[in-house]
């Protein structure tokens, strides 16, 4: 359902929010190297995400990518959205480009609950509920 660029943004994003209490910022290679991720991903998905307003970023020898509180209390959406677009959880469980309650794939009943069910996941969970696990030892990004 979500793109593997959508899933490294994620990771990402959490990461920066489990960094807000240090008040440090991260720049491209450290995030990278941490979610276990391709720079070059990481760069350019971090690009849209600061276009979207979901992270922050600032130049310079104190610079880097970081969130404020505000930005930690989106919903996880958010970050779905600025990646993988507003109709991700429109899309046919097969990828069929004709896929509706009119004309279903096989699949389309039992996808379509899934699908709505973790659209409402991602709308109530917020970023921070994500990265206090993480905080905590609880949770990690890397396998």
């Amino acid at each position: 359902m979500l793109s593997l660029t959508c899933k490294t943004a994620i990771k990402a994003v959490i990461y920066l929010a489990s960094k807000y209490e240090s008040g440090q910022k991260s720049g491209i290679i450290e995030i990278a190297e941490y979610i276990d991720a391709s720079e070059h991903t990481v760069g350019k998905m971090l690009q849209t995400l600061v276009k979207e307003e979901v992270i922050f970023s600032s130049k310079g020898p104190n610079g880097g990518f970081y969130m404020t509180v505000k930005q930690k209390g989106q919903p996880i959406i958010n970050i779905i959205e600025a990646i993988d677009g507003r109709d991700v959880f429109k899309q046919c469980g097969l990828g069929l480009s004709k896929c509706s309650s009119t004309h279903p794939c096989p699949m389309h009943i039992d996808y379509k609950l899934v699908r709505d069910l973790f659209e409402r996941l991602c709308r109530e969970k917020k970023i921070c509920d994500l990265c206090e696990p993480l905080n905590n030892g609880i949770a990690y990004l890397v396998g």
